[in-house]
């Protein structure tokens, strides 16, 4: 994951993705956190736009690897009046003890990391997982609609340049070789979005 990337684009992040953000990703980010209680990670928390959907009855840590993303995150948090905690932290190095968390939520970040950053990244959140608890992902993929596919490719260059992100990136197939189990993988946004949902053994 490019941090300076991300240092860089961070004050213009909302401005881009907002027309992204209220067509598509707003209504499923209240859906990733249904169900979820007790001790949560937001992981890749960016500029913060999971938070108005925290759950009210739970604990809720954010992390982001990048300080200008956090900034912003801050401030939506202050906006918003949450009592989540938001620190600097690598999704694929954390900090927490082993089975710290009841849940966890992570929206597009996996996009954003290398094909070789996939399964370590999968590992080091299954690690910071209790035993029977959920890990779930908001991805993006390449649609089979050769129409759709053509202009996620014309997309492409910009979408890696500007966030470091690809469509290709198939995290869901990944999930048995961390350890972990899978409980769905399903599309919510056409054949686009994927919403990837695994658990960690008892």
């Amino acid at each position: 994951m490019s941090k300076h990337r991300y240092q860089r684009i961070a004050r213009l992040y909302d401005f881009l993705d907002k027309p992204f953000e209220f067509k598509r990703y707003q209504p499923l980010r209240g859906t990733m956190f249904e169900g979820l209680s007790g001790n949560l990670l937001d992981a890749g928390v960016g500029t913060g736009r999971n938070i108005p959907f925290y759950p009210a009855d739970a604990d809720v840590t954010g992390i982001d690897l990048s300080p200008a993303m956090l900034k912003r995150a801050k401030k939506r948090h202050a906006e918003v009046g949450s009592d989540a905690t938001l620190l600097e932290m690598d999704a694929l190095d954390c900090s927490f003890d082993d089975a710290t968390f009841d849940g966890i939520v992570s929206t597009f970040m996996f996009c954003v990391l290398d094909y070789h950053q996939q399964l370590p990244a999968l590992k080091e959140l299954g690690r910071i997982l209790k035993p029977g608890a959920e890990l779930r992902l908001l991805e993006y993929s390449y649609s089979a609609d050769p129409k759709r596919r053509f202009i996620m490719r014309l997309w492409a260059p910009w979408v890696h340049f500007a966030y470091g992100a690809r469509f290709d990136r198939n995290t869901h197939e990944y999930v048995e070789q961390a350890g972990l189990e899978l409980v769905d993988s399903r599309f919510v946004l056409m054949d686009v979005i994927r919403m990837i949902v695994v658990r960690k053994p008892a």
